[in-house]
């Protein structure tokens, strides 16, 4: 019988772990940075598939030497539209193309010719345009399947990789509301197709751990891998939001909004998709500002002191729309938008606030495009991440919204994966 559940989290800095009982309740956090060395100069984490299972391994150990000898469920979450392509025996063929790669601009304009709007394989960032430059750039020789982060690491906790799940597969231009690879895109893959993994809904067990990695990781034998999910949606369901009107920011190294909604909501004009989960709609975007902007400019404790002299009150009247390099995702889709940061004011106090003003403008639009496409109206922001911890920003955020903006009791995207190991567990 299973007793307790973990959830792997593959973050942008690190690889997280949470353990919950069968009522929920947390009894463990873990936690493994990127070594030193593994990490891309641009955020988002090491490239290298083999980085990803080294920490996921060693925080399984961590987490085995804590339980009892009984099963656990396990279900992972990974950041999204980080795709890989793999052989038959699932060994990599190369780096992985990360969640905010956008080398495949010309991708991203064909897709835009040929995707219905409907689709989530919109934008030079999507797993789709990824696919394509893969196979452009002939890089798919000897390949047996293309996936996901986190559908990678499932497939290696069960020693199987061919399956994936809805979330992670929908950028990939899984159709969510017909449950299936769309005809237009089988077309356009032709023989490629094959390389398209099954696809499950998230939360779905998949079976037992591979004896290999019960060895190697101490974890129980029949210990089951449930289906996981995105980082973005691992961290809604850690929240336990579940009203319409309440949405959901995360406040790490970019911007992403969430929102429940009755019904499907997709805009590729502006970058906004529709996850089903659970039975639910999720509609959202995700932007290319956030923190990773803050800290090109500022140490954490500069932020820390810096903000203390901030009147979120008072609007600095600089008009930023932060970005590390060009292109957005979300509110807007343009590849080729460009950062605005002048001017610099010589106060780095009202410069920091004119950042922080600019991101929350972006979440403020991003949650006006989601009411314009039929969202329900905006009451409340509950929010997740570093960003969430600096009073100063929430209060200038609240202003700019018109919501009151709430920090979630519950944050951490591990947790929300624990959960729907959980969900999964309760299925077996």
């Amino acid at each position: 019988m299973i007793r307790h559940c973990i959830g792997i989290d593959l973050g942008t800095s690190g690889v997280r772990a949470e353990i919950v009982d069968a009522a929920g309740t947390s009894v463990g956090a873990l936690r493994r940075a990127w070594p030193v060395g593994s990490r891309n100069e641009e955020p988002g984490g090491p490239d290298d598939p083999k980085v990803w299972w080294a920490a996921v391994s060693d925080l399984l150990r961590q987490a085995a030497r804590r339980l009892p000898d009984a099963p656990v469920a396990i279900a992972v979450d990974g950041t999204s539209a980080t795709l890989l392509a793999v052989d038959g025996a699932g060994d990599p063929l190369g780096p992985a193309l990360l969640y905010n790669d956008a080398r495949a601009v010309d991708e991203g304009e064909y897709l835009r010719g040929i995707a219905p709007p409907s689709s989530g394989a919109h934008g030079a960032s999507s797993s789709a345009a990824k696919l394509l430059w893969l196979r452009r750039q002939g890089r798919l020789k000897g390949a047996a399947r293309v996936l996901h982060q986190a559908e990678w690491i499932s497939g290696s906790l069960q020693g199987r990789h061919d399956r994936g799940d809805e979330n992670n597969a929908l950028k990939l231009g899984y159709d969510p509301m017909q449950a299936r690879w769309p005809d237009w895109w089988l077309r356009e893959l032709g023989p490629i197709a094959d390389l398209l993994p099954e696809i499950v809904p998230a939360g779905t067990p998949l079976g037992r751990i591979a004896a290999a990695v019960a060895h190697e990781t101490g974890l129980h034998s029949e210990s089951q891998v449930v289906a996981g999910t995105t980082d973005g949606i691992a961290g809604f369901l850690a929240t336990g939001v579940d009203q319409p009107g309440t949405g959901v920011t995360s406040l790490g190294s970019t911007l992403v909004l969430k929102q429940l909604s009755e019904q499907p909501l997709f805009d590729p004009a502006a970058g906004v998709y529709s996850h089903r989960v659970l039975g639910r709609w999720l509609a959202g975007g995700a932007s290319n500002s956030g923190g990773a902007i803050l800290a090109a400019h500022f140490t954490p404790a500069e932020i820390a002191a810096l903000a203390r002299d901030i009147d979120p009150a008072r609007d600095t009247g600089l008009d930023y729309y932060p970005l590390l390099r060009p292109g957005e995702r979300f509110p807007v889709s343009d590849p080729a938008l460009q950062p605005r940061l002048t001017p610099r004011p010589s106060d780095d106090a009202r410069f920091l606030q004119g950042l922080l003003e600019g991101i929350a403008g972006i979440e403020a639009a991003g949650y006006l495009r989601l009411q314009a496409l039929g969202a329900a109206p905006l009451t409340a922001i509950a929010t997740v991440g570093g960003g969430a911890a600096n009073p100063q920003w929430t209060a200038l955020r609240a202003r700019i919204t018109g919501v009151p903006v709430l920090r979630a009791e519950h944050e951490e995207a591990a947790r929300g994966a624990a959960l729907l190991a959980g969900i999964g567990a309760a299925a077996i």
